[in-house]
């Protein structure tokens, strides 16, 4: 394949796609997701002394302390601390304020060696719905201008811990990334009176090639403008800008096909090091109809090096079409779960 440029619609941004540097010996890394654990593990059962006290905790059938399901805590080295005023000032040209915020782990299983990639449909449920009721929780602060939820799994990802778990970091100002993601889809509902996701996902609907996998309230694709090889965003079918607006439905189907997708990532990649981030409209967007919330799920198989960083292109050795025919032919050797479709099927159910 010859390479090419392609602009993301969305963030403007462009890609070098170069299929042809797939072919060259050992393409991807080759990371191992082990991390050695420290004895005794904070996040094991146990030793919850060893961590702050909880600020969320979902129980067993027993109710009682000691059959925790999913914990979540106060990071012990938080990058930002949620005591305090925000105390604003310039410097001359230079602005700044405190390092005020909520800095959380989620503790998303009691076994210490689990894979997210083999929890339960209920175990990774709950994983989805603390993200939703933590951000929920910690939006009634008024400091607070955005809840980010992600995943680091395995050292290169940015792991610390070999204790499955994911963090939750509030933050008093708007991403950049996520301010850049809200002003493209303004654009675009200006100029077509649409939201680009909806029509981003009517047109990877219409002719599947990138689809990677489907269910009824949910859709993986590889994105047309891929950075990185395997990468994959899921949307909801409906539209919605706002993460915490799931339903039980959308929290049981969204944890469904995230799993789906970390377990095709395993199967095929080797269990991955790889890094998950849930993309949301900020708390009282005014324009809920424009943007459309997604998780982005990233691998990690290539390096980010001096072309990369001086320009803002990112190569790509793996077109998104390749790795969407790569993942979904491996429905011929996993167990797809009940409601799932294939990459080609077609369904009307919570359509937007």
């Amino acid at each position: 394949m010859t390479s090419e440029l392609r602009k993301d619609p969305i963030l403007g941004r462009w890609v070098i796609i170069a299929g042809g540097r797939s072919r060259r010996p050992n393409p991807f890394r080759h990371y191992t997701t082990t991390i050695e654990s420290p004895d005794p593990c904070p996040f094991c059962p146990g030793n919850e002394t060893l961590t702050p006290p909880d600020v969320l905790v979902y129980h067993g059938a027993e109710g009682e302390a000691s059959s925790w399901k999913l914990r979540v805590v106060p990071n012990l080295f938080p990058a930002l601390r949620i005591e305090g005023d925000l105390d604003k000032k310039g410097e001359g040209l230079y602005d700044l304020m405190r390092g005020i915020g909520a800095h959380e782990v989620v503790i998303e299983t009691r076994e210490h060696g689990e894979n997210p990639a083999t929890f339960s449909a209920e175990q990774m449920t709950l994983v989805i719905r603390a993200y939703r009721d933590r951000m929920m929780d910690l939006l009634r602060d008024g400091r607070f201008r955005y809840v980010m939820a992600f995943k680091n799994h395995g050292a290169p990802a940015g792991a610390t811990l070999a204790h499955s778990h994911s963090q939750i970091i509030a933050l008093p100002v708007v991403p950049v990334r996520v301010m850049a993601a809200l002003e493209g889809s303004e654009k675009y509902f200006e100029y077509r009176g649409r939201c680009i996701y909806c029509d981003i996902l009517a047109q990877e609907l219409d002719d599947p090639l990138r689809v990677v996998v489907q269910n009824h309230h949910f859709v993986a694709i590889a994105p047309f403008a891929s950075r990185f090889p395997f990468e994959i965003s899921i949307l909801p079918r409906k539209h919605e800008a706002f993460f915490w607006g799931l339903s039980q439905d959308q929290l049981t189907g969204l944890a469904e096909l995230l799993q789906d997708v970390l377990r095709r990532y395993s199967l095929a990649l080797k269990d991955p090091p790889y890094n998950y981030i849930i993309h949301t409209a900020p708390p009282g967007y005014a324009t809920p109809d424009r943007f459309h919330w997604q998780v982005e799920v990233i691998p990690k198989l290539t390096e980010v090096a001096g072309f990369e960083w001086g320009s803002g292109f990112f190569i790509n050795p793996m077109p998104p079409e390749e790795a969407a025919v790569r993942l979904r032919d491996l429905e011929r050797v996993m167990d797809v779960p009940e409601g799932h479709l294939l990459a080609g099927a077609s369904t009307k159910s919570g359509d937007s």
